[in-house]
This record gives structure tokens, C-alpha cells and sequence, in this order.
């Protein structure tokens, strides 16, 4: 198996703040293959930006260590500075020089290439972000779309062999967002390069990463591929984050090869993979099992003819869709996407059939515990 290229070996960084050392990020662990794209994926004051801060040289570390292209750039005792780690940077208000056009804030960092070669550097990577039109134009000329494609143009000029991303689109509107997202994995592609993104919209991470780290109290708490994370949280801190669903109670009966879940909405089936899973961390002794299920508002449907219904609550029109937020007979709330053109009052109820295809439940947790 090859080497990492980036390989983040237990990093902590910590801060000194009124007097006293915090840990602002705590054994995080994690490594990207040649021209693969990763996430750090978490609020705000989670530590995703620390840790691209430290990979950059601008955050010291108090453990762990730093390795691009199996050469350890950075441990507790010694740090390479910036400018010797071949590392390109997107900062989130894009840092362009607004007394340079765009061509100069591109070739910016090529002041040692001859002139004609900058030249058709600058030219071949304005063309490549779709600005071979407004070379002469200054940042403020621009819209926020091009000022993002400029300051990636400028930060692939160099070539470096790894590109950091810190919550580049969030100054964009959604759309544009979703569009220039995918835009800019594929220009990270054609340029070969290993990128990190920091976001903390899951929506981006989905759409640009290979793999993604869900970062909570400074620690990683996964780090997967999208469709693992999606269907295999590995704990309910990343469960509750990602698909933004509610967590409700259910009881299941099974054994390893598989069983059942039954909630408040029906049945779930369950594979022999999640009913092992739930049996391994269930309290000890404990037959039937008492569980927690994720459900997310896809695996939620409007069904007039179900026995099983919601008080809404609330809803909110998106244009093809809406989400209503329902009330269970219990007490609790769930969320529903359901078909734009229902018209359902605060206060109706409405009828609810479970369209779970991969469930995700995690064994109750023990009071007191």
C-alpha cells in the first residue's frame, strides 16, 4: 500500500487564554492519498480551522506530527515555516489584493518564473477557472463567484502540492455555493493536487470531498467516505449533525442475523450488521434491547391512508418540495419532506409512513452513565 501523501499523526494544539492552557484540538488523526480531496466538517469552534492553521505552519503544535510526502514537517519540538511547505491557501475572504487586476493577483506568487512563462501561467488558469475574460479587471469589479476563482486561481498558480480551503463559499449564496462547489473539485482534480476544505455545511463537504472528518470538541469523531458517514454515523454526535435529523426511541428484538425496530411510526428492519452493533452495546442482560433511532426527513413520508400521524407543527416552502416539522403523540418532533403542493394547517394532523432504507440506531444510554 503507498504512502499518504498528508498524514496527520494525534495532533494537539493548544492555546494560552486568562492564564491558562486549553486544548483547541486533541488527537486528530487522519491521511489523504495523492490528489485526494478531504473535509474537516464541524461548527464553529470545533477546531477544523486550527488544524488547517497547523498544516499550513501558522499554529505550533503541542503533539503529534505533520508528514507531507513522507517528510515530517512538523512536530511538538521543530516546525518547517510556510513558505518550504508547498501548501496553496484559500482563506474565507479570499485576501486579494484590491490595487492588482486579476491577472496580477493571480501571478502574484511567480515572481521568479520569466515573464512570458508567468504570463501563460496566469493565462492558462484564469481560462481554467472561467475568467479568461476579465484579466484586466479589479477585485471589486468582480462578483463574489469570480473573487472565490481568483483566489483559487492565485493559490494553484505555484503548483503546490497541497491545497487548503477554509470555508471558501461561505460569503455565497446557496446556488452559487452548490454550483461553484462543484466547480472547484474539478479543477483541484485537473491540477493534481491533495486539498483539505474546512466547512461546516455538509452539503459542501458532500459535493467536493473524497473523504470527510466530522469534527466535534476539537476531535475527530469520523472519518469516512460520504456514503459511510451518511449511512454508518459512527456515534450520535456525527448521527445528529449529519442529515440534521431527531433521534427517537425504539425497542428492538432480534438477534445477530437481524430482527426489528419498533417505534412510535412502525417497523424498521434491521441487517445483521446494525443488529450486532446494537446487542454488543446494549446494557448488559438487557432483552429487548432499548434503542435510539436517527430519522432523517427523507425517511419520512406523507401518507393520508397510514394509521400512523403527526400534529404539524410547522412548515417551510423550498420550491419543490417542503419540510413540515410534526408533533408525535408523544411529544416529540420529527421532520418530513413532503410534496410542495400539500396545503396541511398548523395544528392538522397528518398521516405518516416510514420509508427508512438503511437505518441508523445507536443502544440507549444507561441512566446515570
Amino acid at each position: 500500500m503507498p504512502l499518504p501523501y498528508l498524514l496527520l499523526d494525534h495532533l494537539r494544539v493548544n492555546y494560552q487564554a486568562a492564564g491558562h492552557v486549553h486544548t483547541a484540538v486533541r488527537d486528530v488523526s487522519l491521511s489523504l492519498a495523492r490528489g485526494e480531496i478531504g473535509c474537516l466538517l464541524g461548527p464553529s469552534g470545533c477546531g477544523k480551522t486550527t488544524v488547517l492553521r497547523a498544516v499550513c505552519g501558522f499554529e505550533p503544535l503541542a503533539g503529534g506530527r505533520i508528514v507531507l510526502d513522507g517528510h515530517e514537517v512538523a512536530n511538538a519540538q521543530s516546525s518547517e515555516p510556510p513558505e518550504r511547505r508547498q501548501v496553496g491557501v484559500v482563506f474565507q475572504d479570499y485576501a486579494l489584493f484590491p490595487h492588482l487586476d486579476v491577472a496580477r493577483n493571480i501571478g502574484f506568487g511567480l515572481g521568479r518564473m520569466a515573464r512570458g512563462e508567468r504570463q501563460a501561467r496566469v493565462e492558462r488558469l484564469a481560462e481554467r477557472v472561467g475568467l479568461a475574460g476579465a484579466l484586466k479587471q479589479y477585485p471589486h469589479e468582480l462578483s463574489g463567484g469570480q473573487q472565490q476563482r481568483v483566489a483559487l486561481a492565485r493559490a494553484l498558480a505555484p503548483a503546490p502540492a497541497l491545497l487548503l480551503l477554509d470555508e471558501p463559499f461561505s460569503n455565497l449564496d446557496l446556488d452559487l455555493r452548490e454550483r461553484l462547489a462543484v466547480d472547484v473539485r474539478e479543477i483541484i482534480r485537473e491540477s493534481g493536487a491533495t486539498a483539505i476544505l474546512v466547512t461546516h455545511d455538509q452539503h459542501e463537504a458532500f459535493a467536493m470531498a473524497d473523504r470527510i472528518g466530522v469534527m466535534h470538541a476539537g476531535a475527530i469523531a469520523q472519518w469516512s467516505p460520504a456514503r459511510e458517514l451518511w449511512r454508518m454515523p459512527a456515534n450520535r454526535a456525527v448521527a445528529e449533525f449529519i442529515g440534521r435529523g431527531a433521534l427517537i426511541p425504539g425497542t428492538f428484538r432480534g438477534s445477530v442475523d437481524g430482527g426489528g425496530i419498533s417505534v412510535e411510526l412502525g417497523e424498521l428492519a434491521v441487517s445483521p450488521m446494525l443488529a450486532d452493533k446494537l446487542l454488543r452495546n446494549a446494557a448488559k442482560d438487557t432483552y429487548p434491547v432499548n434503542v435510539d433511532v436517527l430519522l432523517r426527513a427523507d425517511d419520512i413520508a406523507h401518507d393520508p391512508a397510514s394509521p400512523f400521524e403527526g400534529t404539524l407543527v410547522r412548515r417551510a416552502f423550498r420550491g419543490a418540495d417542503q419540510l413540515y416539522t410534526l408533533r408525535l403523540a408523544s411529544g416529540r418532533e420529527v421532520i418530513a419532506r413532503v410534496d410542495s403542493e400539500l396545503t396541511h394547517a398548523a395544528g392538522e394532523r397528518v398521516g405518516l409512513r416510514l420509508t427508512v432504507e438503511h437505518p441508523v440506531a445507536f443502544a440507549a444510554r444507561v441512566a446515570g452513565v
